[in-house]
């Protein structure tokens, strides 16, 4: 049992360590944590289970479903939501197969344990190199415009991205205190042929327009 916890400890540790080198909402610690909570908790189910098992119907297998879906709230406390981005996913993605990892040591299957946390490593580190190979395809783009607070300034918004064959695929409203603006929060697709410093540069020409912003 000792030597299971030990191994949790080490396995989540070493993905815990790859969170924490980027500065995650989850890193060391947390993964640490988890990965040897649900052990113990898959050597408690078992334990139970070889105990009582000639006078009860007892199941090693409700506790460990519990972790798995358990775990779904630590998850999202690292899901965060900056205007029309999402950040978060890969930590609580990791999250979860790091609980998964600890139910797998706690009940003895080290070769599977080990061998998907090695994955999980090889991912994590690797696959950041060809998502950024690849983002450079996506033309879904966060931009911040702050217009007059008076009717009809959104389907002006609109109808001047519309012109330019730019596609609103999200939009989110705030209205600036004290002042008479508003401010919309847009995720847009841009055409080939177009980038976001022309973008700016033609709807900067716009009077109706008092700020435009790129979101990171």
């Amino acid at each position: 049992m000792i030597f299971k916890l030990a191994l949790a400890c080490v396995l989540g540790g070493l993905i815990g360590l790859e969170r924490e080198s980027l500065s995650r909402p989850a890193g060391l610690r947390t993964y640490t944590l988890v990965c040897v909570g649900s052990t113990l908790a898959m050597i408690v189910s078992l334990d139970i289970f070889n105990q009582f098992f000639q006078v009860s119907n007892a199941d090693p297998g409700r506790i460990a479903a519990q972790v798995v879906s358990g775990i779904g709230f630590l998850g999202a406390g690292t899901i965060l939501r900056e205007g029309p981005t999402v950040s978060g996913l890969t930590t609580a993605a990791g999250l979860w197969v790091v609980a998964c990892i600890g139910l797998a040591i706690g009940a003895g299957l080290y070769v599977p344990a080990i061998a998907s946390s090695v994955l999980i490593l090889f991912v994590l580190i690797y696959f950041i190199k060809i998502e950024e190979k690849f983002s450079g395809l996506r033309r879904y783009k966060g931009i911040v415009v702050v217009i007059d607070d008076r009717p009809g300034q959104i389907g002006y918004v609109g109808s001047l991205l519309g012109d330019m064959n730019v596609l609103i695929k999200d939009i989110n409203l705030h209205h600036i205190d004290d002042t008479e603006e508003l401010e919309m929060e847009l995720s847009i697709d841009l055409p080939q042929n177009m980038d976001m410093s022309q973008l700016i540069k033609e709807i900067s020409k716009n009077k109706e327009i008092k700020k435009i912003d790129v979101l990171n």
